[in-house]
């Protein structure tokens, strides 16, 4: 299943890759599509569907970023 987030911090394709590794290390994310066009634009396709609580949690090992869901 896929959901739209909006990752807040993201500035250049380092932060893409880093948020992208980080968020595909969670056993439920299957993929982690992050854009910088529009900035921080994501879609997380997922086995489970996990809370934005636990994505957060996810990337708080990061430190810096902040996700919301973008209502479909």
């Amino acid at each position: 299943m896929k959901h739209k987030y909006q990752i807040n911090g993201i500035s250049c394709s380092g932060c893409v890759a880093r948020v992208k590794k980080t968020l595909e290390e969670h056993p439920n994310i299957e993929k982690a599509e992050i854009f910088l066009a529009p900035k921080g634009a994501t879609i997380i396709t997922m086995k489970e569907a996990l809370s934005v609580d636990e994505l957060q949690k996810q990337l708080n090992a990061l430190g810096g970023y902040t996700i919301t869901e973008i209502n479909q």
